[in-house]
């Protein structure tokens, strides 16, 4: 079931992309959904490495 408080998002890709992100996927027993955030999330884990933490919420000013 979502959770009504996760934002959703859509994004269009191309054919082959869309069957390589199902094959990496079902290969490493996610969804291809679980994929994208565990994408996702290591991009942010990387980024925050290198830049420092990106706060959230941001304060306001």
């Amino acid at each position: 079931m979502r959770n009504k408080n996760n934002k959703h998002l859509g994004i269009e890709i191309d054919p082959e992309l869309h069957y390589k992100l199902h094959y990496i996927s079902k290969y490493y027993g996610r969804s291809a959904n679980g994929e994208i955030l565990f994408l996702i999330r290591q991009a942010i884990k990387d980024f925050e490495k290198d830049e420092g933490e990106i706060e959230f919420p941001p304060k306001e000013q």
